[in-house]
């Protein structure tokens, strides 16, 4: 049976994958979201590592983390998305390092043996697109039965507080339809997230609320944005003052893990390790 919620979001990023292959490194406010969850990719994980990218969309983390060393399966619900994966794996010439490419969801990694990977990563926001609440515990399970025991896994998500303090200068449309976004505000959930799609916005205890009864352990938390919610301003101050901007950075990195840094970052990620 087809998901909702599945369907919205696949349309919803199909004929879109080369804004999703540039969205990470085209300004420095989107970059925060790129290099702060590389920072801590790197921060846990030393050794060469077998890694599932689980969502990956069009292969930016993939590349960058074969380029290093790592080896990567790279598995997305868009087909367009991976087309596009292959002819940037390709170029980059990191084909040996990329052992496979997979379509699929997140709520079915059937696909891949139980405890076969290093380092699972979900991240970007594909758990934000899995509903109803069944359906997310599903993925995680998932995400979870193909790690190794004492491996790691990297989720990130939307945030609901970061989202909505983002609303004045980003979101008017939201705010105007006074329904839509109570059902943001309070249930964190949106049908008409990019026009057309589905998103779940979290807060962080609700991520962490996921994981309790699961055979995990909670690593860590960042806030991949920190304190960045507005586009315009960020990307404004990074260029009219780079000497401020590089100590704001310096900051961002030494702060975007406490607590309320998280829950007001645009995106959430959080680190977690099978026991």
């Amino acid at each position: 049976m087809k998901n909702k919620e599945i369907e919205l979001i696949k349309k919803n990023y199909e004929n879109k994958g080369n804004y999703e292959w540039k969205r990470l490194t085209q300004t420095s406010f989107h970059k925060l979201e790129f290099d702060t969850t590389m920072k801590f990719i790197k921060k846990y994980v030393k050794k060469k590592a077998f890694i599932l990218d689980a969502g990956g969309g069009p292969g930016r983390y993939s590349i960058e983390l074969a380029k290093i060393g790592h080896d990567i399966v790279l598995f997305d619900l868009v087909t367009e998305h991976l087309e596009i994966a292959k002819k940037k794996i390709k170029k980059e010439k990191v084909q040996t390092k990329i052992k496979d490419i997979v379509q699929g969801s997140i709520t079915d990694l059937s696909k891949f043996e139980n405890d076969s990977f290093d380092v699972v990563l979900c991240l970007g926001g594909p758990l934000s697109h899995v509903s109803p609440e069944s359906e997310r515990q599903k993925a995680i399970d998932e995400l979870i039965k193909v790690a190794k025991k004492g491996g790691l896994i990297f989720i990130s998500v939307m945030s609901k507080y970061g989202t909505l303090l983002a609303t004045p200068s980003g979101w008017p449309q939201e705010v105007g339809n006074k329904k839509v976004f109570e059902n943001l505000a309070f249930n964190g959930e949106d049908y008409r997230w990019r026009g057309t799609g589905y998103c779940h916005f979290f807060t962080s205890s609700e991520l962490e609320s996921i994981f309790v009864k699961k055979d995990v352990q909670i690593i860590e938390e960042v806030g991949l944005e920190g304190l960045n919610v507005d586009i315009k301003a960020t990307n404004k101050f990074a260029k009219k003052y780079p000497k401020a901007w590089k100590n704001w950075l310096s900051i961002h990195n030494k702060i975007c893990t406490d607590p309320i840094v998280v829950d007001l970052s645009g995106h959430i990620m959080i680190i977690i390790k099978k026991k």
